[in-house]
């Protein structure tokens, strides 16, 4: 068997992080789509299809990282929907084949139920609280009848979204070459094929792993936090404590006083320290700085990245090369603990979450004594000035400050 794995969308809905593909986002040292390929491996599939976008980004990343699998890469020029870019994979495809997106890294899971069934294409779904964020599923049995992408609310067809992995024979090639290019040509081609041969919907009992928008990598960090074992490779000076699963890296420097709560991963050549209190879920990538009485909570701080002392950063996602000056502050809980939601292209989201933080690009400065409400997306190169209340969406390449009236006059005794 064979897998087509789709890497070439914009990612638009993951700004800030969207400069690369999203399955390139790193987590605990490696890009999404390595735990994907990996999982494929594991699970018996050895040839791959990479469908990646003229940056060719995909490529570049994964020279970085041996995987014992063949993989073949194909360019998609334009983002012209799915069925485009299968179709720029159909001169690989030998025979059945198992088509996913990239950051599908809880692949494996599903893979053991195509295993034990018997028909020759398959579509996968699963209920889900959203459904008017996906493609929308109306089904008999496991029969498909009707597929709206991204219905609007309360017009659904049924809680059931379509998961985005199939396993389709090599001639759905031929229904799917023949549909007028649009991005929709995936789901036309599953109507036509369904017309005529058997297409069975296989529904998941847990809704899957997926990655939309910026806070779903909260989700796919837990997951891989499952498999982390406690190894710590690094200096660990007096009174520090571990509790739980904690895996710390070559060359990093627990300093004294510092209090680590697993599972967390720290990468290579950290400080982190002195008097830290690293909380559960919090990833924390290579060459990172986490200064002196600083809390971190449930989040994940990429390559390369400085968050100065005295500062809180509660489930919140900060890019590469980013620098909190001291005394910044994330929130992550409203007032009322209602649901949070963020601003994304224009429309509020809610995120499904009561503690969310901020969502910060890479490259991005923030000045000492700062707030950042909970919500918040702040873009890639940016500067923000001190003492600033940030309660609003950051664009890429922004300088923020809030200017101050100057007040002195003389003290009476």
């Amino acid at each position: 068997m064979q897998a087509v794995i789709l890497a070439a969308g914009e990612s638009s809905r993951f700004w800030p992080f969207n400069q690369k593909h999203k399955s390139l986002f790193k987590l605990m040292g490696k890009p999404l789509i390595y735990y994907l390929i990996e999982g494929l491996k594991n699970s018996g599939i050895k040839e791959i299809i990479v469908v990646q976008s003229p940056k060719r980004d995909v490529e570049a990343e994964m020279e970085n990282h041996s995987s014992k699998v063949s993989i073949q890469y194909v360019i998609q020029k334009k983002p012209l929907g799915t069925g485009d870019a299968i179709l720029k994979a159909a001169p690989l495809i030998k025979n059945q084949f198992l088509l996913l997106n990239a950051e599908r890294i809880d692949c494996p899971d599903i893979l053991e139920k195509i295993k034990k069934e018997k028909s020759k294409a398959i579509l996968f779904s699963a209920p889900t609280q959203t459904p008017w964020l996906f493609g929308n599923l109306k089904i008999k049995g496991n029969k498909l009848l009707d597929i709206v992408e991204k219905p609007k609310k309360g017009k659904e067809f049924s809680n059931f979204k379509n998961v985005g992995i199939y396993f389709l024979p090599k001639n759905f090639l031929n229904y799917l070459a023949k549909i007028p290019l649009h991005p929709h040509s995936l789901i036309q081609a599953f109507f036509q094929y369904a017309k005529k041969e058997e297409l069975k919907v296989i529904k998941i009992k847990k809704e899957p792993l997926f990655l939309k928008y910026p806070w779903d990598l909260f989700n796919i960090s837990e997951y891989l936090f499952k498999k982390i074992k406690r190894e710590i490779k690094g200096k660990t000076e007096s009174n520090c404590s571990y509790k739980g699963l904690v895996f710390v890296g070559e060359k990093t420097v627990i300093k004294s006083g510092t209090y680590i709560e697993g599972p967390v991963y720290i990468g290579k050549n950290c400080q982190i320290g002195p008097n830290c209190y690293i909380r559960p879920f919090s990833s924390i990538g290579d060459n990172c700085f986490i200064g002196s009485g600083t809390e971190v909570k449930n989040s994940i701080i990429s390559d390369n990245s400085k968050i100065t002392h005295l500062s809180y950063v509660g489930d919140s996602i900060i890019g590469e090369n980013c620098n909190l000056g001291a005394g910044t502050i994330l929130a992550n809980l409203r007032f009322d603990k209602a649901i949070i939601k963020s601003m994304v292209k224009g429309k509020w989201v809610e995120t499904g979450r009561q503690k969310f933080g901020c969502a910060m690009g890479s490259n991005t400065q923030i000045g000492i004594n700062c707030s950042i409400m909970p919500g918040v997306l702040i873009g890639s190169n940016c500067l923000i000035g001190p003492n600033v209340l940030v309660k609003e969406n950051i664009k890429d390449n922004q300088v923020f400050y809030i200017k101050y009236q100057k007040f002195v006059k003389n003290k009476k005794n």
